[in-house]
């Protein structure tokens, strides 16, 4: 039961369309539940954005998004690592 899923690509997301029900877990119940997270685009590589302009581009799109700002605490990269970790 050490089972989490991750969700990437969220930023990718047809408009008017989310993933909140999952990272609620409330589709597919997981024990440890969901996290959402934004890497870089192929773009975003090439034109050499650098890993904190991403990670703050990640925080930046769960606080500002309105299906995702109450979750944005259990959300990201950093929040991944954290429960990878523990």
């Amino acid at each position: 039961q050490r089972t989490i899923g991750v969700i990437t690509k969220l930023d990718l997301m047809d408009e008017g369309t989310d993933a909140r029900d999952v990272l609620e877990n409330k589709l597919l119940p997981l024990r440890r539940g969901y996290i959402g997270v934004v890497n870089r685009s192929q773009k975003d590589i090439d034109g050499k954005k650098d890993i904190s302009a991403a990670l703050a581009a990640e925080r930046k799109f769960f606080l500002s998004h309105p299906s995702y700002r109450h979750l944005a605490d259990r959300m990201g990269t950093p929040y991944l690592q954290k429960v990878l970790n523990q």
